[in-house]
Order: C-alpha cells, then sequence, then structure tokens
C-alpha cells in the first residue's frame, strides 16, 4: 500500500504529478531562518550572467520524451539555467527515486515532502530512454531518501546494471545524496555496479553548512569520498562548489583542499543562484574572471580538471570533463 504524499494548501506538483514544498512553505521550519530582501532588494543580476535561451520546441520534446517513459530531470526540478543548451544537445541529467526530497536545503528548489514508495520499474525505463535517445555518457542522481535504509544506494546500482546492459559501452556518472548514517550499506550496495564517476557535491563551505545543508556534515560528505575512491581505485571521484553564499575566497580555497585532500579528481564550481526570494539570498556574484583564478588554484592542487564559471553545474558538459 502506498504512503499518501504530503500536501500543504501551498504546494507544488512535479513534473510526474507528486506534490510537495517549494520555496516559502518548504524553508518554513529550517534551522537558520531565512529573511527574504523587500521586493526590488535583492543583489542585481550583472549583465554578462545569462543562460542561453530555453528554446521551447527543443525543451518540451525532450520533456515529452522523459514524460514518456516517466521519468525525471533535475534540469527540470531544479530550475538548471542550462536547460535550454543542454535539452538541445539532446543530454539530460535523470533525477531516479521520485521528485520529492526528505530534506529542506536553503539553497534549493527540488520539492521536499514525504516520498513515495520506490518504483522498482524505473531502472528499466531509464534504460529504455537511453537507449532511445542514443546517449553514450549518463548522469543519474536523485533526491535525498533519507527514508530508505540504504538511502537508495541499491536503486542507483540497479540503474547502472541495467544501463550497461541495455547499452552496452556505455559510461554513467552518479550524482549521489550523501548517505547519512547509512554510508557502510550503501557502499556495500554500489559495489555491486559501481559507476565510472562518482559524484557528490560538498556545495559550500563548512561555516554556512548549517544555514545551508540542513541534516548534513560537511566531514562526513569528504568521507564519503573518500572511502569510494578506498573502495574502488578506476572510479573517478567528482564534487561541486557554490560561490555567492556568504563565503570568502580564503574558505573557499580551504575547501578546495580538503576536498583535493580526500582524493577527489574532478571539481565543479558555479555561481549560487536564489531560486525564489524565500531562498538564501545570493551574497556576491563572481566575475568570470575569479572562476578563472579558482580553476588555476585548482589545478594546482592536483586536481584532473577543475571546470568552473558562473553557470557551471555540477553535471554541465560532464561527458567532457571526466577524462575518459
Amino acid at each position: 500500500m502506498e504512503t499518501a504524499p504530503q500536501t500543504s494548501t501551498h504546494d507544488s506538483v512535479t513534473a510526474l504529478g507528486q506534490h510537495g514544498l517549494r520555496s516559502r512553505d518548504k524553508l518554513a521550519r529550517i534551522p537558520v531562518k531565512v529573511v527574504p530582501p523587500e521586493p526590488g532588494g535583492a543583489l542585481p543580476k550583472p549583465a554578462w550572467l545569462r543562460a542561453r535561451p530555453m528554446m521551447s520546441e527543443t525543451v518540451a520534446g525532450m520533456a515529452s520524451i522523459l514524460r514518456e517513459h516517466r521519468l525525471h530531470s533535475v534540469c527540470e526540478e531544479a530550475m538548471c539555467p542550462n536547460i535550454g543548451e543542454c535539452f538541445a544537445q539532446r543530454t539530460a541529467t535523470f533525477m531516479i527515486m521520485g521528485g520529492i526530497c526528505t530534506r529542506r536545503c536553503a539553497f534549493c528548489d527540488v520539492a521536499h515532502g514525504r516520498p513515495l514508495p520506490l518504483d522498482e520499474d524505473e531502472p528499466a525505463r531509464l534504460a529504455d530512454a537511453v537507449a532511445a535517445l542514443g546517449l553514450r555518457y549518463v548522469v543519474i542522481t536523485s533526491v535525498d531518501r533519507d527514508d530508505l535504509r540504504d538511502g537508495g544506494a541499491a536503486h542507483f546500482a540497479r540503474c547502472v546494471a541495467l544501463l550497461r546492459d541495455r547499452v552496452p559501452g556505455i559510461r554513467v556518472e552518479v550524482l549521489t545524496p550523501d548517505f547519512r548514517g547509512r554510508v557502510e550499506r550503501a557502499l556495500d550496495a554500489l559495489s555491486a555496479a559501481w559507476p565510472d564517476v562518482f559524484n557528490h557535491n560538498i556545495e559550500t563551505v563548512p561555516s554556512l553548512y548549517r544555514a545551508a545543508r540542513a541534516g548534513a556534515d560537511y566531514q562526513g560528505s569528504l568521507t564519503l569520498l573518500r572511502r569510494v575512491k578506498e573502495a574502488n581505485a578506476s572510479v573517478v571521484t567528482k564534487s561541486g562548489l557554490m560561490v555567492g553564499l556568504g563565503e570568502s575566497d580564503d574558505e573557499l580555497l580551504e575547501t578546495m583542499r580538503d576536498i583535493r585532500a580526500h582524493d577527489v579528481d574532478v571539481l565543479t564550481i558555479g555561481q549560487y543562484l536564489a531560486p525564489s526570494r524565500f531562498h538564501m539570498a545570493v551574497k556576491r556574484y563572481v566575475a568570470p574572471e575569479t572562476f578563472s583564478v579558482y580553476r588555476e588554484e585548482g589545478l594546482k592542487l592536483g586536481f584532473r580538471e577543475v571546470v568552473a564559471g558562473p553557470l557551471v553545474r555540477s553535471s554541465y558538459h560532464a561527458n567532457e570533463t571526466a577524462g575518459f
């Protein structure tokens, strides 16, 4: 028997019709309250920070394929600014295990609520969709599923295994939650079908964790990345950071050192963009030339690759940055 989804008089409906909370309703109970700016009081976005047009016909066509196979994409659910560019290239980051997250991170607008049970047919539908699209590199991410004993790791592994069976030679990247309190179970489950790339985002500097990532643990996320590399040295490990949440450049560089010290191969750094006035406010817009400095510093630290830019997201051009 399915558990009824959490609803609200101000709830939001995901692309596949699940009900959850977003924006003000989602963030009403976080530990560090967000004080929305007055209308017109937000930091103005610079003229150079513009995503490519969404190209509605292409976006609608790609979204139609996703709906046909009853699949979510984080591109849609998290309102990614690169959705037009990526959909135009017939690429997408698939979001498994539903569109409802069990956490309330103050930078993210994926819907929060009580998720439905896992759909056991989803891995097969994902493999069918990827085969139909002719993709050769796939990124799979998920909402946080703190309700599951392994955090959803076995579901990730099933997706990887079925993709490889259905599309021989495909490269698979996973972008996972932190598997809070379930790392041993998660690693055991993932070992059934290791991905080519294991990505887990640190997101921000440790001083901002309580405000930005309620329920997450900075050292726990670092340890997860190191444990994956220890378990399978052939897996490329990857992480991502946002800037503009209130961190200093010194804090950012120290966090980059921490990530590299945990044997992470690839790092992405992008500009934080607030999904709504009820989310954490943008404290600064980082100039493109500063992102070039971040990349240079990261390469000096020993990262195999550092992708840094205002519109960079953790899955942006992932097939080009993994180093295969």
